[in-house]
């Protein structure tokens, strides 16, 4: 299935890599190609330089429908400080509607390559052609630490490959010396100052240079101060390498949550602020039925798991898993698209069947910006939560138990509660317990929104539409009915629609109220 042999290093003329043959694995998780393994020259007792540096290249092609992953092993001496990788790959034109070549790369070290195994050292997916890592640093998106002798594997991501294959080549190159010493993590409080219980804002999906982000930890944490959000969520793709890194920003005024972006090929999912250092395997699709178990593994280590822009429309971000395993779902992901539509309508649907079948579990829905350079907002959206404090914990909390809306800027403020004849009352999450035939009030107040139109969902749909709201954006609505008619009330708040046929663009929309005993 693919091509490949070694060049000789111009400076190290006889040092070919020795390639042996190929071999295919498939498990039960995702197939991969194991490449011969790459080494390095060592003296007559089997100890390497001293200092200097070697340098070893392969080349091959991946054919057509190429395994997910390949593995390209290198055999590492004792006596290495830095190991270095570089990567090219052909990009030929291709037909439309034909994918062209992708490649991604990272590396695992000597612990191996087994999914969920100790051996990760760093993923730079198709973000960077270079990276090194060490024992005192590494490129981002690497894991510093000790550069330990043994087996350690360069891993090729083969995303899409054109009709023709794709070319690539691989340098690895050995600096050899004493090792540096590895810094001790620090990782940001899990607490800020906060306001007691109340309403706090936040930004949940947001990519650093870390992954294929452009800005900076403290770049991020400017704009999220910016955008007026009480707490935001780092989650790099497929990378725990920035969380020591985000403990300079954080602050008494915003709290910051530090997770992971694990990017599949059926789908992407937030590891929400699960135990710092955390990191999540990816290698994997729908049919290899692994995601319980690292869903489960997030669960464990104190975090939520939140699938990303179910029905995004980039290659390999569909969501396929199904929602059994989820505690909530990125409904609204950036500005608001037809995607973002789609999945709003879906996810109400998860709340009807709950109704139908008399769960009474259900979905909670939440709205990042999935910000990764100039010019995204951070911020657009935000999920504003109500929670006892503003603390790792609490914030959690409140957004597994869907007591939240989601709101386009700070500037959107929303107030809604269900109330019955008989002083019951509900709000956002939670459920009034009222007899089927109990009147019940559903009131809705917006502050920030001048222009948009308010909405009463339920569980037949859209219910009430209020009239524009006027300049100064505010406004409040009140809406009858009983448990027997509605088994949900939620609201909207709407811009003017745009497409005929088609519902303006949301400027918030809140979780639903259950009503019934």
């Amino acid at each position: 299935m693919c091509q490949e042999h070694a060049r000789r290093d111009a400076g190290h003329p006889g040092r070919g890599s020795g390639l042996a043959r190929r071999t295919l694995i498939s498990t039960s998780a995702a197939a991969a190609l194991t490449l011969g393994t790459v080494s390095f020259a060592r003296a007559a007792d089997g100890a390497a330089p001293a200092s200097g540096q070697e340098t070893r290249t392969v080349k091959g092609t991946l054919p057509p429908g190429a395994p997910d992953f390949v593995y390209l092993p290198v055999e590492v001496p004792s006596g290495v400080h830095e190991i270095h990788v570089a990567y090219t790959y052909e990009k030929p034109s291709v037909p439309a509607g034909t994918q062209g070549n992708a490649l991604d790369i990272g590396i695992f070290d000597e612990r191996g390559t087994a999914l969920g195994g100790a051996g990760f050292r760093g993923w730079s997916g198709g973000a960077r052609t270079e990276f090194f890592v060490r024992a005192d640093e590494a490129t981002p998106g690497y894991l510093a630490g000790a550069i330990h002798p043994g087996t350690w594997n360069v891993v090729l991501g083969p995303y899409t490959v054109a009709p023709d294959g794709l070319p690539y080549e691989v340098t690895v190159t050995l600096t050899y010396g004493e090792q540096g010493e590895t810094p001790e993590p620090t990782y940001p409080p899990e607490r800020a100052k906060g306001r007691g219980r109340a309403w706090y804002r936040g930004d949940c999906h947001l990519h650093s240079w870390y992954s294929d982000g452009k800005r900076t930890p403290a770049e991020i944490a400017a704009l999220a101060r910016e955008a007026g959000l009480d707490f935001m969520h780092t989650s790099d793709h497929n990378t725990n390498s920035s969380h020591p890194f985000w403990a300079d920003q954080a602050g008494d005024d915003l709290l910051i949550l530090i997770g992971e972006e694990i990017t599949t090929r059926n789908g992407h999912v937030l590891a929400l602020a699960p135990e710092p250092g955390t990191f999540i395997d990816w290698r994997y699709r729908a049919r290899d039925n692994r995601f319980g178990t690292f869903a489960r593994e997030i669960r464990r280590r104190g975090g939520l798991v939140v699938p990303a822009h179910p029905h995004g429309t980039c290659l390999g971000c569909f969501w396929k898993f199904g929602f059994d395993e989820a505690d909530a779902v990125e409904v609204w992901n950036g500005p608001y698209t037809p995607d973002d539509e789609v999945s709003l309508a879906e996810w109400d649907n998860t709340l009807v069947a709950g109704v139908r079948t008399g769960r009474r579990s259900w979905l909670p829905a939440m709205g990042n910006s999935d910000a990764h350079r100039d010019p995204d907002v951070v911020g657009l959206p935000q999920t504003v939560v109500l929670a006892d404090d503003l603390s790792r914990e609490a914030i959690l909390a409140g957004i597994r138990a869907g007591r939240s809306y989601v709101a386009e800027s700070s500037a959107v403020q929303v107030a809604f509660t269900a109330s019955g004849g008989r002083g019951e009352h509900a709000g956002i999450g939670e459920r009034l317990g009222a007899d089927d035939k109990t009147p019940v009030t559903a009131r809705l107040e917006v502050k920030g929104a001048p222009g948009c139109t308010t909405h009463i969902v339920t569980d037949q749909g859209t219910l009430f539409t209020g009239p524009a709201l006027p300049e100064s954006g505010e406004g409040t609505i009140e809406w009858h009915t009983t448990p027997s008619y509605a088994a949900y009330v939620r609201a909207e708040v709407r811009h003017p629609a745009t497409v005929p046929g088609l519902p303006g663009a949301l400027a918030a929309f809140t979780n639903p109220i259950f009503l019934g005993a």
